[in-house]
């Protein structure tokens, strides 16, 4: 650790700080990764008992729902977790540890933002193979057998905290990485799946929306062998398998695979305790065990990403065999539920560079600049935005907007097409693109019989939805908009600040721009006018009156701002 960390925070981080690994490696770990965040100043440290059951997932809430703008928020890091019965628990709980914000995530991925988009395209493309270890980390503490029923050694001793106190019926993993193995193939599949804490030695198991692929298609392929799943969940780990275990791969793919294409070299794996499947060697946190595929059992309720609490259904659950820990592990914890979250972050700074790959490169689409997933309230599956060069063909326009409807069976409720002057991110832009660059009769189209995925499902259609693609981008040249050109709102801002005025947030948009209907008789007249000039005009006014034309009726026969 380094002199900018506090002598207090050293002393709270120690036993992280000295749980370490020898196996050779060339990314970091999960502790490593804490380090360092507290280095650059983007770790809270509560070193003081904090309820897991009520108080640690609000107090982190905090920082999305209440005010704190995206750069200010940051990791927590409790490293004394009780619940509501005074119980202490062993190690620390990490929340919003891997993408409070992108900078969070950037730290953990080890590479500058503006090359993350590119990394995750290689990394698919040409995926590493795992290099199998004999010792490892994760496996410094073994519990097996009876030792499970034992007080506090199964389940019960996990500092697992409830997401959304006083909707969810337990603690759920939000970060638990379930690892299955396909039976026919023997490829493995990493995804992340909210995991229901039923009893010490059972875990619940929801797929959410992999219905057609990964650890569902392989429960389907178990079942019709009769036999239960093996499955081992991950609960902290190096980020870059996180960040892994979270994104949408194409199916066949091991996402172990591909977290070493993200870093660049093998990820280190040893073989499972009780279970046949091969493990992140430098995990915090791996439950074993097996999935049974005879019965399914009440699971939720459970606050969801797509800010609605998901009620009971029927579900999977697994039989636990084996927990294995570091000495002094750091159990991770999504803060996700209502949008923006840790749980959109670390999906959207993926998701946005794969969707736009998938236009531009596997589409071939031209003039494509951009996708953008609106995060706020909506979780990034229902509004996409795709932004474009001028003058693109049509054709290329409505190819996007289906490609983008089309890449995942369940995003992209609402996907819209958008100039180089709309910022995707501003809600309130995205609608004035539509109010006035789009005419909905010719600019907008309905895909119908789309899977509801991700969230409330309807009373109707079996719960299917749909997409509405919607081209609102400019069709001709515009007239500028009406705000003060940026030089005026600059020189103003200047005097703004002398006058000690409340600091100023610019939203887009804030100053006025041409947007192709501007001609220059008319940007003479107001240079003129801003230099008081204006009566200057009087007389060529008058040699332009008409008696020929109705009110309203535009002087150079253009649409321009009406």
């Amino acid at each position: 650790m380094t002199d900018t960390v506090s002598d207090q925070l050293h002393e709270a981080l120690a036993p992280y700080a000295l749980d370490k690994d020898g196996a050779s490696r060339s990314y970091p770990d999960l502790h490593e990764h804490v380090l360092e965040l507290a280095r650059q100043g983007l770790l809270v440290v509560v070193d003081e008992p904090i309820n897991k059951d009520t108080e640690m997932h609000p107090l982190v809430r905090w920082q999305y729902r209440g005010g704190i703008e995206e750069k200010d928020r940051k990791a927590f890091l409790f490293t004394q977790p009780v619940d509501s019965k005074g119980r202490k628990y062993h190690g620390a709980v990490l929340v919003a540890g891997l993408a409070a914000t992108p900078e969070v995530y950037r730290i953990g991925f080890g590479k500058p933002l503006d090359k993350i988009g590119e990394s995750w395209i290689k990394a698919i493309a040409a995926p590493i193979e795992p290099r199998l270890v004999q010792e490892a980390p994760c496996q410094e503490i073994v519990t097996i057998g009876a030792e499970l029923d034992e007080p506090g050694m199964a389940l019960d001793g996990l500092p697992v905290p409830i997401s959304t106190p006083g909707w969810d019926n337990a603690p759920y993993l939000s970060a638990g990485h379930y690892i299955t193995k396909d039976p026919d193939t023997g490829v493995q599949n990493l995804g992340n799946y909210r995991g229901q804490l039923k009893a010490p030695r059972r875990l619940g198991m929801n797929p959410s929306v992999e219905l057609r692929a990964g650890i569902y298609a392989h429960w389907l392929k178990y079942k019709a062998r009769g036999e239960p799943m093996p499955c081992a969940v991950v609960v902290g780990c190096p980020p870059a398998v996180s960040y892994t275990a979270v994104q949408k791969l194409p199916e066949g793919l091991d996402e172990l695979s591909v977290a070493g294409g993200l870093v660049g070299d093998a990820i280190n794996v040893v073989r499972a305790k009780t279970v046949d499947l091969l493990i992140p060697a430098e995990a915090e946190i791996v439950i074993e065990g097996f999935i049974s595929t005879e019965s399914l059992e009440p699971e939720a309720p459970f606050g969801e990403s797509h800010g609605y609490v998901n009620l009971q259904e029927y579900n999977a659950f697994m039989d636990v065999t084996a927990v294995t820990r570091r000495r002094a592990p750091i159990l991770t914890s999504f803060i996700s539920q209502v949008t923006p979250s840790e749980s959109s972050v670390i999906r959207r700074v993926a998701m946005e560079p794969v969707f736009l790959n998938h236009l531009k490169a596997a589409l071939g689409i031209k003039g494509v600049k951009r996708v953008s997933m609106h995060e706020p309230l909506t979780s990034l599956y229902a509004v996409i935005a795709v932004q474009f060069e001028r003058n693109v063909p049509e054709t290329e326009v409505w190819r996007a907007l289906y490609g983008a409807a089309t890449l995942h069976r369940f995003a992209g409720k609402w996907v819209i097409a958008i100039d180089e002057d709309i910022d995707p991110t501003n809600a309130d832009a995205l609608f004035w693109a539509m109010s006035y660059r789009c005419q909905p009769q010719r600019d907008m189209k309905i895909l119908d019989r789309k899977d509801p995925g991700h969230g409330p499902r309807g009373p109707h259609d079996n719960g299917e939805s749909a997409s509405v693609l919607i081209n609102a981008l400019l069709k001709e040249d515009f007239a500028p908009v009406a705000l003060p050109k940026r030089e005026f709102m600059e020189n103003a801002r200047l005097i703004w600040e002398r006058l000690g005025l409340p600091a100023l947030k610019p939203e887009f948009p804030w100053h006025g721009y041409d947007l192709g209907a501007w001609p220059e008789h008319l940007d003479q007249q107001a240079r003129m006018a801003t230099r008081s000039n204006y009566f200057a005009l009087a007389d060529e006014l008058v040699r332009q009156r008409r008696s020929d034309v109705a009110m309203n009726q535009p002087v150079d026969g253009g649409a321009g701002g009406k």
